[in-house]
This record gives structure tokens, sequence and C-alpha cells, in this order.
């Protein structure tokens, strides 16, 4: 009987350790870190690994021809190597044994990496859906550390410029000593009906072209058409933070949903205009899109123009040069922050 007993509770352990192993996580891991994939992933995906990336594919889509590439997690000694990577995001960074810091990627797919035609996608949403949280399921190996976000958050990276443009309110630089500092005039212009520009500017942070790193936004506190002006744009470039370009009264940037960057012109009633640009990632360059203007100046009849980055215009008929437009002004209304809260 008491063999019997024993038998049973070794029976017993077997049991749960067989369970235990069943319901385990899987570990993949390169030179540099490691992630984690949940039990429901096994058997379901196939791996490539690199000595600084990992790259999760399904493996039935694979097979059949039609890619399957789910998500990849890559990291980059030098953020140019990453910089306009389709489907590249900076999720956190990774510093390793030698204190070598490292930007860390999430990759997604930009088009179809399953069987569209049959429209099955099953097993290949179950791995494409963990992208959603990895950056909480890595960890850094070899004695590298993985810091979740570092290199993202735009309070984390913006601290001294916005002490700068709070002194510069507080102290009254003038416009010449503004614009010599890389810092919009209007500052000055908004001090001359005895304000307190502190409570009148303020400031968000904006991930303005998709890369996963917050711009920052410095603009003035207003309503209506006003509201989300931006005069000072700042970016980070090699990890540093940099000026993109001021604006001003008659030359205004806002922000548009989709990664645009509108600067709104005007030359007087006859003659106006809006350039449409993207921030080039990893660099302050606003690389243009489309040109919008009204010149009555060059034509007074059909004054409505615009033209892609070739610059060629394009004169076209007033209800399409307006249909056009339309779609790069759902401009962002920042609710800034004002600068007289900045601590």
């Amino acid at each position: 009987m008491k063999n019997f007993i024993c038998s049973m509770i070794l029976v017993s352990v077997l049991a749960l350790s067989a369970n235990a192993a069943s319901t385990k996580n899987i570990k993949l891991s390169n030179k540099l870190f490691s992630i984690t994939l949940p039990q429901k992933a096994k058997g379901l995906y196939s791996v490539n690994k690199r000595d600084n990336g990992i790259f999760i594919y399904d493996k039935k889509s694979k097979k059949a021809g039609f890619g399957g590439f789910a998500f990849g997690i890559q990291a980059y000694k030098n953020p140019a190597d990453h910089a306009m990577m389709p489907g590249g995001r900076k999720i956190g960074e990774l510093t390793d044994k030698h204190k070598t810091v490292y930007d860390v990627v999430l990759v997604q797919p930009t088009d179809v990496q399953y069987d569209y035609v049959k429209g099955d996608a099953e097993t290949y949403k179950v791995l494409y859906d963990l992208a959603d949280d990895i950056d909480r399921k890595i960890s850094g190996a070899n004695k590298s550390h993985f810091c979740k976000e570092c290199g993202t958050k735009g309070e984390n990276m913006y601290k001294d410029i916005l002490k700068k443009h709070k002194k510069a309110i507080e102290e009254k630089w003038d416009s010449v000593r503004l614009e010599n500092e890389n810092m919009s005039y209007m500052y000055n212009v908004l001090a001359q009906d005895g304000t307190n520009v502190l409570d009148k500017v303020g400031y968000a942070y904006y991930d303005a072209n998709g890369d996963g790193i917050d711009e920052l936004v410095i603009g003035e506190i207003a309503d209506g058409s006003w509201k989300g002006v931006v005069y000072d744009l700042y970016t980070m470039v090699d990890r540093k933070p940099k000026h993109v370009t001021s604006g001003g009264s008659r030359n205004r940037y806002y922000m548009c949903n989709g990664a645009f960057i509108c600067n709104e012109y005007s030359s007087g009633a006859a003659e106006s205009g809006c350039r449409v640009t993207i921030l080039v990632e990893n660099s302050t360059e606003l690389f243009p899109q489309i040109h919008f203007k009204y010149d009555g100046y060059e034509n007074a009849k059909s004054p409505w123009y615009y033209a892609y980055s070739d610059n060629k215009w394009e004169n076209v008929s007033e209800q399409k040069y307006k249909e056009r437009k339309a779609t790069f002004e759902k401009y962002v209304r920042f609710d800034y922050t004002p600068l007289s809260k900045f601590k």
C-alpha cells in the first residue's frame, strides 16, 4: 500500500512538471537581447536570429509563399542606420556591457504577409498581435540592459531646450537675439501687449514622422485658426535635440494628421500658400511633398496653383485646388502646457 501511494505521488509530480513545461513561455535570444513569446505561439512561428536582431514569421504563411513576416526586433548603434526604415519604430534603448548604446526598433510589415486570397490569417494574426506589448517582453543578454521607452519620450529629452525658452522669455530677449539663437521672434511680439508670455506660450510632444521618437513643438496658446500653431520645432538627431525650424505671424507651421507639416505663409492679399513637408527621420530636413499657392499677381482670373516636389506649378480650378488642399488641413490642435508650469 505504501509503495502504491508513493507511485501515485510520483505520477502526480511528473504530471504537474509536464503541465508546467507545456505552459512555459518561449525565450529567444541573440548576443544582445532576448524576447519572450507566450506558449500560444508554439508551433506557429519560425525565427530568423541575427547578432543584433530577432525576426518572427508565421510558419504556415511563409511555407505558402506569402512571406509570413509578423514582426522583428533589431538593435542599432547608429540612429541613422534605421532612419526611414519602412515599418520601423523605436521602442527603447539597450546598453551593452561596454556602455555602448543601441536604439531598439520594432519592425512590422508594410504589406500583406498572409494568404489574402483565402483570407487565411488566423495563425498569422496570433503572431502579429504579439508586437503590441513586445517591449515588455525584451530583456538584455550578456550583461546588456534594455530600457523601455528610453530615447523616445519628449519629457526626458528636451528639458534643456524648454529651460532656454523659458529663460529667453523671462529675460525678454529682443527679436534679433531670439533669431540669432534659432528661436521664433514671436515671443518678443507677444510681450508687447504686457501679457505674461509664459502663460501665453506652451509646449507639447508629438511624433511628427512616426519613427517612435517625440518631437518638441512650442507655440502660442490660442483659439480658432491659431490653435496648434507651432513657433519652434525640435527633433532628435543622433540622440541629441536639434532645432528644425521657426515660424511667425505670416509664416505659420502646423502639425497635420498623417505625419505632414504644413507651413502657411502670406505675402499680401493677392498671394498666400501652404508648403506641405515631412520631417526626415534623424534629421532636421523638411522634405517637400506638395506646395499650394494662391497667386493673384501671377494670374488674377485663375490664381490657384499646386506643385509637387519637382516644383512644377500646375494651374487648376478653384474646386480642384480646394479638394486637394483639404486633405492636408486636418491640423493637430495642441492643448499646450504653458511654459509657466514647466519646472
